[in-house]
């Protein structure tokens, strides 16, 4: 197994993933579904759900793995909108940076 095959061998559907390569790079998807070579990603925006990005799995990397509604409701199969998908990738990124912002201010900022 190569070493990007462990980092994303654990990804689900419903897990928040980045993608690593293609004109893509850096953006964050939900996991819409799953198989063992590849994922389709949708942000609901860019890539919506009813045409999700087919990515191979070692093009992205796991970000985050959450217990929410939305989270629930794709794991089941529900019906999810692209707006849902919108609105928890937008909770998502503005918690990410609020827990960034503080760790600087607490002096937690990686390096040296």
């Amino acid at each position: 197994m190569e070493n990007g095959d462990i980092r994303n061998a654990g990804i689900q559907v419903s897990d928040i993933v980045q993608s690593l390569r293609g004109h893509d790079a850096g953006a964050s998807f939900f996991v819409v579904a799953a198989d063992d070579i590849f994922v389709s990603l949708a942000d609901g925006k860019t890539r919506k759900l009813e045409k999700p990005k087919r990515k191979k799995r070692k093009h992205v990397a796991l970000v985050s793995r959450r217990d929410t509604n939305l989270t629930e409701k794709l794991r089941n199969g529900d019906r999810v909108t692209n707006a849902e998908l919108r609105r928890a990738l937008t909770e998502f990124r503005d918690s990410s940076a609020i827990t960034a912002t503080e760790a600087v201010a607490n002096g937690e900022e990686g390096g040296m």
